[in-house]
């Protein structure tokens, strides 16, 4: 699913009715009836079908009185109540207003009118539609608009936003004081970014787009984000062969763990062998190797020089240049530590590896010590995952929390450095050196616990030795990591959730995307 920012969106719409002469009162029916026959699938069983329509004065309450329209053509009760002047109402929003029946109409103008005349009508409906302002909000609601939220939120009727709840920054997700909590947002052309990134994705509800006609090279040809989702990503996912063996699939190489952090190294190796790397080889500290021959079984482990102390050193690098041949991808950082020697091993790996890398926790650790390191880089295709703790320390500042900056973070890092870039978080950000970016619409709050990162370091660079492309292995591998946590979420709930319990349930996310109905290959 393709998303875009408000201002993108609003641009179409200005091209669609200049440069291809779509005039916008049809664009504005074609909204209005979309939301309303959804409004009508979803809602028509509802007894005594009354609907209370809060308008504003531009075009968002033109689409709602195009819905109050085909509502009452309907038979539904409809009650339209615009929180502005007649006189207000201009443009194709005037035109369908004055289509509708006097009798149904109240204006409300002055703070604490809508309370007072309508609260029995917002109250008492069935169905009330948000149809305020629109994709246009840009500052904290105020006066009548937010007495108008407090009345919907306060009501117990299903709410349905007309594009977007009110109170919501179409681009940023922010909550603009307060917003509007709806059941069912029917959104018109294309999603805006405001409809998934948190915290607004928790207003939004159910998401129903609706075409209205923009013509389709428009929409293909704007500048968005792919938003992961099931039907996108599996036609990504490669069928195996019956004739296939081991050697098809690629040999991972793990370079992870000190004393400490075993668990970290074994994740990280056991999440590539539930992805279905043919090979697996973990690289760890010799002082720890029997503690990871236990952790894993069909992972292989490679014992590297430690000096007696469970941390890498310098000294492993010349086994690893060794064993480098014959691999397919690599990985390092889940639990190597911050030591100085480490550091320095991270930092000579990137420089001389040209093998695809995934590079995680203290390899990130590592690489913020001198990031122009990457500019030196061997591997045209190294992959970052870092948290949003990271991304601060490989930037040298903190990072706004706010989710639409962190993508315009993680693009800016992706084309500096040449790198692909995955910023985890509720809703992981997906940039590739060439400016695309994705957003994550797998996983929930139950993978909010440690070891995670280490799961998504095996699943990807899994991905990346089966010959999957990079920005191919970013997306399937941070799309398949949610699906995963999502199916231990449906079996078992949130709480308590681990990584092992994730990994387990990688084969099932990869089986459930390889037979989604309707896919072919």
């Amino acid at each position: 699913m393709k998303i875009v920012t408000a201002h993108t969106m609003q641009e179409l719409d200005r091209k669609a009715i200049e440069e291809y002469g779509i005039p916008g009162r049809d664009l504005m029916e074609q909204a209005g009836r979309g939301c309303a026959d959804h409004i009508m699938a979803a809602y028509s069983t509802r007894q005594n079908k009354k609907t209370t329509i809060l308008c504003g004065k531009g075009n968002n309450g033109g689409d709602g009185y195009v819905i109050a329209r085909h509502l009452l053509q309907k038979g539904w009760d409809v009650k339209v109540v615009v929180l502005a002047e007649y006189d207000d109402i201009k443009g194709d929003a005037l035109t369908n207003l004055v289509l509708l029946p006097d009798e149904i109409l109240s204006f409300c103008t002055g703070e604490g009118e809508l309370t007072e005349k309508h609260t029995v009508d917002i109250l008492s409906a069935d169905v009330i539609v948000d149809a305020l302002l629109g994709t246009g909000l840009r500052n904290d609601l105020t006066g009548l608009y937010l007495e108008a939220v407090e009345l919907i939120n306060s009501a117990s009727g299903k709410v349905v936003a007309a594009d977007i709840p009110t109170g919501i920054h179409g681009t940023t997700g922010r909550i603009l004081g307060k917003a509007v909590r709806a059941n069912m947002t029917v959104t018109f052309g294309l999603a805006k970014l405001g409809h998934v990134l948190y915290p607004a994705a928790d207003y939004v509800g159910r998401l129903i787009i609706v075409d209205i006609g923009i013509p389709l090279q428009l929409m293909e040809d704007a500048a968005g984000y792919d938003f992961l989702n099931e039907k996108l990503m599996a036609p990504f996912l490669k069928r195996r062969d019956r004739q296939a063996h081991k050697g098809n699939f690629g040999h991972a190489f793990i370079i992870a763990g000190s004393t400490g952090k075993t668990g970290a190294a074994a994740l990280a190796a056991n999440s590539a062998v539930r992805t279905g790397s043919g090979l697996v080889t973990l690289a760890v500290p010799e002082s720890i190797n029997h503690i990871l021959e236990v952790k894993t079984t069909e992972a292989m482990t490679l014992p590297l020089p430690d000096a007696g102390t469970g941390h890498l050193t310098t000294h492993a690098i010349a086994t690893l240049e060794k064993h480098l041949p014959g691999k397919s991808a690599i990985a390092v950082g889940p639990g190597i530590d911050r030591r100085p020697a480490t550091v320095t091993l991270v930092q000579t790996l990137v420089e001389n590896v040209s093998l695809p890398m995934v590079i995680d926790a203290d390899g990130l650790n590592a690489l913020a010590e001198d990031t122009r390191i990457l500019h030196r880089r061997s591997s045209q295709n190294i992959v970052l995952t870092p948290h949003p703790g990271e991304m601060e320390r490989l930037l040298g500042s903190s990072i706004p929390d706010v989710a639409a900056i962190r993508i315009s973070v993680a693009q800016e890092f992706a084309r500096t450095f040449g790198v692909y870039v995955i910023l985890k978080g509720a809703r992981t950000i997906i940039a590739a050196p060439n400016g695309m970016a994705a957003i994550n619409g797998s996983g929930n709050p139950g993978m909010a616990s440690g070891g995670m990162g280490d799961v998504l370091t095996g699943i990807i660079v899994s991905l990346l030795g089966q010959g999957y492309s990079t920005w191919n292995a970013c997306r399937l591998g941070v799309y398949l990591h949610g699906l995963a946590g999502d199916l231990v979420a449906m079996e078992q709930g949130e709480a308590g959730m681990t990584a092992t319990d994730l990994t387990d349930r990688i084969p099932l996310a990869i089986n459930r995307l390889l037979n989604l109905p309707g896919k072919h290959n």
